[in-house]
């Protein structure tokens, strides 16, 4: 590239997502990889459009009172995609969090939260807070590594030796795993995810199309700490393939990463629902149906709905063995199984939406199906994992209000933030009153 190329910025704020640090030049919105707001770096550009350009870091000229050197050896030595705040301070990633989330809200969402959201609630554990891992897979010979992407090449793996926010006993699962390597799928490259439950850690293999149950067993065997084996293989669905726990609680289907925070969120959660005392709350993306299981004993009438088929029969399971799951009327607290989007219109009206969908958001489907109704619940709580997308389904939401906006550390060292916002329905204006009466 030519030397005009070459620019000296000062970084502002860090962009949600992917946490580059963002500058400006001749206007024009500069997006720079493991920068920090306050630093003053001389940086490379490598594509540029018309608003924006990204750009990679040379050298810092000036460093920010918040820049640290990094924990990891990976985030420097391999570029680790990861994590992208571990060179900030854990007090300034809150703060540039914060920012995320109200920048997005207004930017996209066109709502001011300034006065709503005051500070990120921090995590506990800034280190070793991750139960689960999942690590790309490659055959090396007759021997595997598992590792993860380097931010600026994602099509390459590093061998990964540790990981600091992982808890040290995923970590070192995954090293009898990779012992027992002459076990796995005879194929080039595979997945896999390690994560620790009550019972102990479960393993899921992703990949291949073949995996005998001989092979199979022979590396459960072989991992004794295994509490359960799980395979996905090529477009197929995930099977259990070994199995040494009492009870089959669906411990391969999604769940928070950081069990400390996310009993935290589902506590803040508990307690907007007890103030606003719904009689029917539909759940879409529930999981297991522990948030369901809650509200059900508390006399609540509950529609869960959720798309893993395993962890909908086991919310269905736990909700019909609950005594107090019977209404006046004889309604009862379900679990069903399939798309929010398909199923909420036939399970509308409800007082209260509780929705955490995936980091893609809300099918659009959704705020429309809402809208249309003529009931509309009078609350929404929405659980986010991605600042741009609760935004652009905030903005979508256009007779709610935002009622309250609280965000959670999550994923510290990474720039993703958890965030809960309550809406309210607005009431009628005085104008749709009165065509209301005249019709």
């Amino acid at each position: 590239m030519n030397d005009h190329n070459t620019l000296l910025i000062k970084i502002d704020s860090l962009a949600s997502g992917g946490g580059d640090g963002v500058g400006r030049s001749e206007g024009m919105a500069v997006f720079v990889p493991r920068t920090a707001p306050g630093d003053s770096v001389k940086v490379k550009v490598v594509h540029k459009q018309k608003r924006f350009a990204r750009a990679r870091l040379q050298s810092i000229v000036e460093p920010s009172s918040d820049r640290i050197d990094p924990v990891c050896k990976h985030y420097t030595e391999d570029h680790c995609g990861g994590c992208q705040l571990q060179h900030i301070r854990y007090p300034a990633q809150l703060l540039s969090k914060r920012n995320m989330v109200v920048d997005a809200m207004r930017r996209i969402g066109k709502r001011e939260v300034d006065s709503l959201l005051t500070e990120v609630q921090p995590s506990p554990k800034p280190w070793r807070y991750r139960t689960k891992l999942t690590l790309a897979m490659e055959r090396m010979g007759r021997s595997w590594i598992a590792g993860l992407h380097p931010y600026d090449a994602p099509a390459e793996i590093f061998n990964l030796e540790d990981c600091p926010i992982t808890d040290e006993r995923v970590v070192a699962v995954w090293g009898e795993i990779l012992d027992a390597g002459d076990c796995l799928p005879d194929v080039r490259k595979l997945r896999g995810s390690v994560r620790w439950t009550e019972d102990g850690p479960i393993f899921v293999l992703i990949g291949a199309e073949e995996w005998s149950d001989h092979a199979a067993n022979a590396l459960f065997k072989a991992v004794p700490k295994l509490a359960a084996l799980y395979w996905e293989p090529v477009g197929e669905s995930r099977r259990l393939m070994a199995d040494r726990r009492t009870a089959a609680v669906p411990a391969a289907s999604f769940a928070q990463v950081n069990p400390t925070v996310a009993s935290e969120l589902i506590e803040y959660v508990k307690q907007i629902v007890s103030e606003i005392k719904p009689s029917k709350v539909i759940e879409g993306y529930s999981g297991n149906g522990d948030l369901a299981v809650h509200m059900t004993r508390a006399g609540i009438r509950v529609t869960a709905i959720e798309l893993d088929e395993d962890a909908s029969n086991w919310a269905q399971k736990q909700l019909v063995a609950i005594p107090e799951n019977v209404q006046p009327d004889g309604s009862r607290s379900i679990a069903v199984n399939g798309k929010v989007e398909r199923l909420l219109s036939d399970s509308l009206p409800c007082d209260l939406l509780i929705v955490n969908p995936p980091r893609s958001g809300l099918h659009e489907e959704i705020p429309e199906i809402i809208g249309a109704t003529g009931r509309p619940p009078k609350s929404i709580i929405y659980v986010s994992c991605d600042p741009a997308t609760l935004a652009r389904d905030i903005y979508r939401f256009t007779n709610y209000e935002i009622q309250s906006l609280k965000s959670f550390d999550m994923f510290p060292q990474t720039s993703h933030v958890e965030t809960v916002c309550e809406l309210r329905l607005k009431p009628p204006s005085k104008e749709s009153f009165i065509t209301e009466e005249l019709v």
